[in-house]
């Protein structure tokens, strides 16, 4: 997938890729990111500090509540090399009876760069007669991830950058979390979210990266251009009543590991590609 934009996702029950290619030593080099220590947001354990190769036991624990639903993933080689490794692992719930459906992604970077989760995403939806209301789901958010950077446009965002949760001086209690949460984000907040040049706000990142294929090289761009090195969302959607929670999506970015990482496997395919020209035999001319 994230080197030709193709994905073919499996059960992992039934992964089973021949080893074929050449030995190759990687060397993983561990990517920067925007997170570290007790300022590592996670999805449900999920972190961009997770390496594919473990990925699959916090997908499992999660979705032994759900009976009948597999993980899937998606792998390909290294380059020319017989050195598989996890590229995407997801699953996805339709809508039920019981159920109103749900589907979380995960999407990783190379061996080179250690494997690492740069974009995690998770879409969670209420059953009519559970919907939380949004002043508990507002709570629910805040508990696990701490005080957010700006509420509005039915976000709560969390923006980090330079080892830090950035602030833009909004403060909220449960009563202006809540009316911040059904109102536009504030021009004041959004103004200081951008860098001097007026570039970047991370608001915009946000909308533009979501709809965009989710491989390194699709993303850099906008890793670059991104006034944080990383973010946090939750995206809160009305359900049977404008007060309730139909659904939430939770979306995290590393853009510093994705920009890092990008780098890193760029300058590793092309060293692979180098040595394996260099190990192909020329062969012998027969004699005429």
């Amino acid at each position: 997938m994230l080197r030709s934009g193709l994905m073919a996702f499996l059960a992992l029950s039934s992964v089973a890729l021949p080893a074929t290619g050449w030995a190759y030593e990687l060397k993983p080099k561990t990517p920067e990111s925007a997170f570290s220590g007790k300022l590592q947001p996670d999805i449900v354990g999920l972190s961009s500090a997770t390496e594919g190769s473990k990925a699959a036991p916090i997908f499992e624990a999660y979705l032994k509540d759900l009976p009948g639903v597999k993980p899937e993933t998606a792998q390909q080689k290294f380059g020319g090399t017989n050195v598989t490794y996890v590229t995407a692992m997801k699953f996805t719930l339709g809508a039920t009876s019981t159920h109103p459906g749900e589907s979380m992604l995960a999407v990783f970077s190379s061996p080179a760069s250690a494997n690492r989760a740069y974009y995690i995403s998770r879409l969670l939806g209420f059953s009519t007669d559970k919907q939380p209301s949004k002043a508990e789901m507002i709570e629910r958010v805040t508990a696990k991830y701490g005080a957010p950077t700006a509420i509005g446009d039915g976000r709560m965002y969390y923006f980090y950058k330079g080892g830090k949760l950035m602030s833009v001086k909004q403060k909220y209690t449960p009563a202006t979390a809540l009316e911040a949460l059904n109102a536009p984000i504030n021009p004041k907040a959004a103004v200081a979210l951008n860098d001097t040049n007026g570039r970047g706000s991370c608001v915009a990142e946000l909308k533009r990266v979501q709809p965009l294929e989710k491989t390194l090289d699709k993303l850099v761009g906008e890793a670059k251009a991104a006034n944080c090195d990383g973010l946090m969302t939750v995206e809160i959607s009305p359900g049977a009543a404008a007060d309730r929670v139909g659904k939430a999506e939770f979306t995290l970015i590393d853009f510093k590991q994705i920009v890092s990482a990008q780098k890193i496997d760029a300058e590793a395919f092309a060293a692979e590609k180098n040595e394996t020209l260099n190990k192909t035999p020329t062969g012998n001319a027969p004699k005429l």
